[in-house]
């Protein structure tokens, strides 16, 4: 992982919260995670939440982590177990993704295993940049 000075390090932090912009969408998706951005397809979209706006405060000095807000509670949207996460603007252009689950995550949901109707909520999550 490489290291940056904590101006810049939360410089990049603030600049994601720039880029999610207003109501973009954080969703949950089975599967092995693809490279950076790569494409969704041909994984199941297991829930979606709308993001709030802003995405997030800021970079936390000098921890450099972002914490954003946490979103509405949301309904599964198919059957299958959280295993990535994907930040995107409100039109969809992909921002960043993450992983999921309900330990030792990025994303920590109340329940890696998602259904059709279940209830699903974003217990926590945190973004950390080089060296925080």
């Amino acid at each position: 992982m490489p290291h940056y000075n904590t101006a810049l390090r939360n410089a990049r932090a603030d600049a994601i919260t720039a880029a999610v912009g207003a109501a973009g969408l954080l969703q949950i998706f089975n599967g092995t995670q693809p490279a950076a951005g790569g494409s969704s397809a041909g994984f199941d979209k297991l829930a979606e939440f709308t993001l709030s706006s802003p995405f997030a405060a800021g970079a936390t000095t000098p921890v450099g982590q972002l914490l954003p807000t946490l979103p509405a509670d949301v309904v599964g949207l198919h059957l299958g177990t959280a295993t990535w996460a994907r930040v995107t603007t409100s039109a969809g252009a992909w921002v960043i993704d993450l992983t999921a689950g309900t330990s030792a995550t990025d994303v920590i949901l109340n329940t890696a295993s998602i259904d059709v109707g279940l209830a699903i909520s974003v217990v926590s999550w945190t973004i950390t940049g080089g060296n925080a």
